[in-house]
């Protein structure tokens, strides 16, 4: 059994930016709370993963981002371009599958073109 969490790559990167210090502090609580309840569920057969996706192109930047700050996340990241919600299923997918992934917890997979390598 496991359980899932999406954490974001704010929190390591732009620790919020001007207007998003909440929703980044939200998300390092996600990848902390997440490593902490591995510790405590393992025990139970109970494995806790999160998936930290990049700059993913979403709705949510089609309004509250500029082309601009687009432009500018994109040249922070190796890949050289922003992802597409379809390329973080493969990560939800591998850690939703016990047979792929049930020696896994405790990880925090990030999936942002190599803008953040912990």
């Amino acid at each position: 059994m496991g359980i899932g969490n999406i954490a974001g790559v704010a929190t390591a990167i732009a620790f919020g930016g001007p207007g998003a210090v909440l929703y980044a502090a939200s998300k390092g609580f996600v990848s902390t709370a997440a490593r902490g309840l591995a510790k405590e569920l393992a025990k139970d057969g109970i494995r806790v993963n999160a998936v930290a996706p990049g700059v993913i192109t979403t709705p949510f930047h089609d309004k509250f981002s500029t082309a601009q700050q687009l432009e500018g996340f994109k040249a922070t990241i190796p890949m050289g371009r922003l992802g597409s919600a379809d390329e973080c299923v493969g990560a939800f997918v591998f850690l939703a599958s016990e047979r792929l992934s049930g020696y896994v917890t405790g990880q925090v997979l990030e999936v942002n073109g190599g803008q953040y390598m912990p």
